[in-house]
């Protein structure tokens, strides 16, 4: 029988029925350790009470009105992500795949005002930046492309941390480079910070922008508001999304004034984007986790965390090989196949996520309690045992 819902996932036997912090109930009441957070959607886990008071103040004002007025709620956001990071402007989306798309256009739309014919952009192999036909040619990878042709053209991949390929491929011609600070569906692969400086100062070198995907390793994630803070650059245009919303959809682009200049009335828009529902609780997620003593506890929970995950590399050599990632955006490298350790999880009442490499990703709630985060290292060790 065929189903109604289009078979595009393989999916677990689990459906929830409700959330609770770090929790989800299943429809028979059990309840499993939510260590995937919506894939780092669920940045202050399941039914926050500062969420569910934002969309439900909101709801009974005003969900939707046409980008062809003035959003207030739009316009408070903007501010207070203007306020936080190196942007001038803003402009929101409903997803991470829609701000791969505008930013994108963003940049090419800066070299063509200024009467210059560049179009090439440089991203990275192993990277993921959406699933619209914009996004899957940025990644270049065949298991995302493969059946989707032709592809929109302009796109170099070079190896991840290859120096010497980046030197070569960047020239005067070279209209962006894209890349994520830390790739999460790449397999929790971190850029390191002299690499970043130097992406930064290769890009100025040759006028190039730098478009910073921050959509999953954003919204606090690694223990500053956004990765390439730890680098201390700053990009000339950001992706933002599943994090900002809470579990929400919404999204953004970040840009200077300069990247952004192409794009006057007209050159892009959004039904949804930017909608009064999804900005008000963007609104209260953005100053919960910007603020200064968030963050310090973020990295505290991260440095717990970590060393646990550190000692069940130790203890089971057999499953687990390496920690990685930074601040809450861990991951462990697998012996065995990573899929196994997931599908082993579900016997613990633990939820976890696959990604490319055999690299079981973690990505709890950032305000995760240290009994969840004990429970958390207690289910691994058993998932462990269990494979063993």
């Amino acid at each position: 029988m065929i189903s109604t819902v289009l078979p595009t996932y393989n999916r677990a036997p689990l459906a929830f029925t409700k959330g609770e912090g770090s929790w989800l109930f299943a429809e028979d009441g059990s309840r499993y350790l939510d260590l995937g957070a919506g894939i780092a959607v669920n940045a202050l886990g399941h039914a926050h009470p500062a969420l569910v008071a934002a969309i439900t103040e909101q709801a009974q004002k005003l969900w939707h009105v046409s980008n062809v007025y003035r959003i207030p709620e739009q316009e408070v956001l903007a501010d207070l992500l203007v306020d936080k990071t190196f942007a001038d402007t803003v402009f929101f989306t409903n997803s991470g795949t829609e701000a791969a798309e505008l930013a994108i256009k963003m940049a090419r739309k800066y070299w063509y005002e200024k009467g210059e014919p560049r179009t090439e952009i440089i991203a990275f192999e192993g990277a993921f930046h959406g699933r619209s036909t914009g996004a899957i040619a940025a990644a270049g990878s065949e298991k995302m492309v493969k059946g989707f042709g032709p592809l929109m053209p302009g796109f170099t991949h070079l190896p991840f941390g290859d120096h010497e390929a980046l030197r070569t491929a960047i020239t005067p011609q070279t209209a962006a480079v894209i890349i994520e600070p830390i790739q999460g569906e790449g397999g929790i692969r971190t850029l390191p910070d002299a690499c970043l400086k130097g992406l930064r100062d290769l890009c100025d070198e040759t006028g190039a922008l730098l478009i910073l995907d921050e959509v999953q390793c954003g919204m606090g994630r690694t223990g500053k508001l956004f990765a390439h803070e730890w680098a201390g650059i700053t990009p000339d245009i950001m992706m933002v999304a599943k994090g900002i919303g809470g579990g929400f959809p919404l999204g953004a682009v970040l840009a200077t004034e300069a990247a952004a200049s192409g794009m006057g009335p007209g050159s892009h828009g959004s039904t949804y984007g930017g909608n009064p529902l999804a900005c008000a609780i963007g609104a209260t997620v953005t100053r919960i986790t910007a603020d200064d003593a968030f963050l310090l506890e973020v990295n505290r929970k991260a440095g717990l965390f970590r060393q646990g995950l550190e000692g069940l590399v130790a203890a089971h050599p057999g499953i687990f090989k390496a920690v990685r990632g930074q601040g809450l955006m861990l991951g462990l490298e697998c012996v065995v196949a990573n899929t196994d350790v997931v599908k082993a999880g579900y016997g613990q009442h633990l939820l976890t996520v696959a990604a490319s490499d055999n690299v079981l990703r973690l990505l709890p709630a950032l305000n995760i309690p240290d009994a969840d985060i004990a429970e958390a290292l207690k289910r691994l060790d058993a998932t462990a045992l269990a494979i063993a």
